[in-house]
């Protein structure tokens, strides 16, 4: 019997990835909480061993020889130990065995129900862990659900050889972007909370992080960090301008993003539905950078205002709406990629103030 016992234990460990040293403490207090449960004028010297070397379980009530009794549930005199233990003496410990068969049915449901709760949480925080070393990174998710009322989409989403399910809320969802049950999708892990109901990871398809890493595992220069994403400005499901950096001269920085007949780049924008990138060359002169952030407009001039946080941008005339962008999109992406406010004229506007 506590052969099976133990080997039922190491099973867990094999299947779930709990510990033995966990599972033991947690049968000890379960089978502790059913020993008070039986016996409670006598929990204070209730005591359990489980030895997986020897495989023993031992459950016993505990009492102290000693010279003149002050507590009667754990200490008890000389001569009546030695009616227990012939040749007792003051310090010595008298270990009366526990009959589990007479368990009542209340204590032992109490014992099953701390074993399954240490279960649980076990498997909680080991997926706990798992999830948190992958904050900031992005996972392959599999659509389960999708709840028509509120748009959200419960994921199947794996790390290692854990697996679990997390909420993509229609706010972290690419607008427009058609999903299925049985879709395989990639995902930005923003968060993991620790909860009460268990570990909740924080999913996201909208989130500037999801390009980052798209970019990392396509381009393997950006991997090895010849070269460097300094900058990204994101609309989710239409538009993205990515800011890049090469700490090698001899590697060019936005044909390695694009990649030979545009594949690298293509792969990214396939991933996102059809989301246009914008890769542009970073540049720690102001006036550089945002002339390039301005892509795909030609840029005439750039004065930078003595704040040091604003700009005026000069363009052709008949580059003015593309500067802009639809709704003003280009620019406003633009000055968030840079950091910069950004007014922008057409040249003839320009020639016409005083």
């Amino acid at each position: 019997m506590n052969a099976e016992f133990f080997a039922a234990i190491a099973d867990i460990e094999k299947e779930k990835g709990i510990p033995q040293s966990y599972m033991l403490e947690r049968i000890e207090q379960a089978l502790l909480a059913a020993l008070k449960k039986d016996y409670p004028t006598q929990a204070e010297c209730a005591r359990v061993a489980l030895d997986p070397v020897e495989k023993t379980v031992d459950m016993f009530m505990q009492q102290e020889v000693v010279e003149e009794v002050e507590n009667p549930v754990t200490q008890l005199t000389v001569e009546d130990a030695s009616k227990i233990k012939p040749g007792a003496q003051i310090g010595d410990f008298i270990n009366e065995a526990v009959d589990t068969t007479k368990f009542g049915r209340i204590a032992a449901q109490a014992a099953k129900q701390v074993i399954i709760q240490g279960i649980r949480e076990a498997e909680r925080n080991i997926v706990y862990d798992e999830f948190t070393s992958k904050e900031h990174e992005i996972l392959t998710g599999v659509v389960s659900r999708i709840d028509p009322r509120t748009g959200g989409v419960s994921i199947q989403i794996g790390s290692g050889s854990e697996h679990t399910e997390a909420m993509l809320s229609s706010g972290e969802r690419i607008p427009g972007e058609p999903l299925h049950d049985g879709d395989r999708i990639k995902i930005y892990v923003i968060e993991v909370k620790k909860t009460t109901r268990g570990p909740q990871i924080l999913i996201s398809r909208t989130h500037p992080g999801l390009v980052k890493k798209l970019f990392e595992l396509e381009v393997p220069e950006i991997a090895e960090g010849i070269v460097e994403i300094k900058s990204i400005a994101r609309e989710a499901g239409n538009r993205s301008k990515i800011a890049v950096l090469s700490n090698d001269s001899d590697v060019e920085p936005i044909g390695a993003c694009v990649g030979s007949k545009g594949v690298r780049v293509n792969t990214i924008v396939n991933e996102l539905g059809g989301e246009k990138i914008d890769i542009v060359r970073y540049s720690e002169d102001p006036t550089e950078y945002i002339a390039s952030a301005l892509a795909p407009s030609e840029v005439i001039e750039v004065i930078m205002y003595d704040d040091g946080k604003s700009s005026r941008v000069i363009v052709p005339d008949n580059q003015l709406s593309l500067a802009i962008g639809k709704e003003g999109q280009n620019v406003r992406l633009a000055a968030r990629l840079t950091g910069f406010k950004i007014d922008i004229k057409s040249e003839s506007q320009a020639q016409g103030e005083p």
